[in-house]
């Protein structure tokens, strides 16, 4: 049976708790022996990370040792899975520059704050993001650093509301892409404030086959 790990932790605004249980359900109902944690020790044991199919953290704003960031790193290079979402993959260890490149992007600011509605676009054919078409949200819209390398399936329009950002003009900012890092597969999608966001609709198709393609 393909074993997940979910961990999750920092920042409650997040309802990283709620999410997870979210990730897991949709893992269980796939097949997958789901653990799912509140610590990042699991990040400790290099061999029990190599024997599994798919690492799901949410976390935001918090630490991790370094030697657990390289754990982490060294697994998925080796093929193990890597998904996640909004601030729980890609603000989840400001600190490590190494989760960030493995993970292809950075949060930096959220213009409007949380109820901002905006146009998710699909912009791929790919069966990730096949059939599901445009559709909009009504919640943080993320600006993102992004790695060049990625892959963009859904972006959204900057800037919807006025700010320092604003005079650059029209920016597509990727909302969902995916990745390599070494022979895993890493998927993110920026929407999941909340559960309530990514729980029904679209953007829980989206975030559902994101985990199942990552899935080694």
């Amino acid at each position: 049976m393909a074993k997940a790990l979910i961990t999750w932790g920092g920042w409650d605004g997040h309802q990283p708790d709620k999410v997870a249980a979210l990730f897991a359900g949709w893992l269980g109902e796939a097949g997958f022996s789901v653990t799912v944690t509140d610590t990042l020790a699991c990040f400790d044991d290099p061999a029990a990370l190599a024997d599994l199919s798919l690492i799901v953290p949410v976390w935001t704003m918090a630490k991790i040792e370094k030697e657990q960031a390289l754990n982490a790193c060294a697994a998925v290079a080796s093929g193990v899975g890597l998904a996640g979402c909004h601030g729980g993959m890609c603000d989840a260890f400001r600190e490590n520059v190494d989760w960030q490149f493995m993970t292809g992007a950075q949060w930096v600011a959220h213009p409007g704050n949380d109820g901002v509605d905006y146009a998710v676009r699909m912009v791929t054919d790919d069966p990730l993001v096949a059939g599901v078409g445009d559709f909009r949200v009504a919640t943080e819209q993320y600006y993102l650093h992004v790695d060049p390398a990625v892959k963009v399936h859904a972006v959204c329009d900057f800037p919807v509301v006025d700010g320092p950002h604003a005079p650059n003009g029209p920016v597509a900012m990727p909302v969902v892409f995916t990745k390599r890092w070494g022979q895993g597969r890493v998927y993110y999608n920026a929407l999941g404030h909340q559960a309530n966001v990514i729980d029904h609709g679209p953007a829980a198709e989206l975030m559902r086959r994101g985990l199942l393609w990552a899935a080694r």
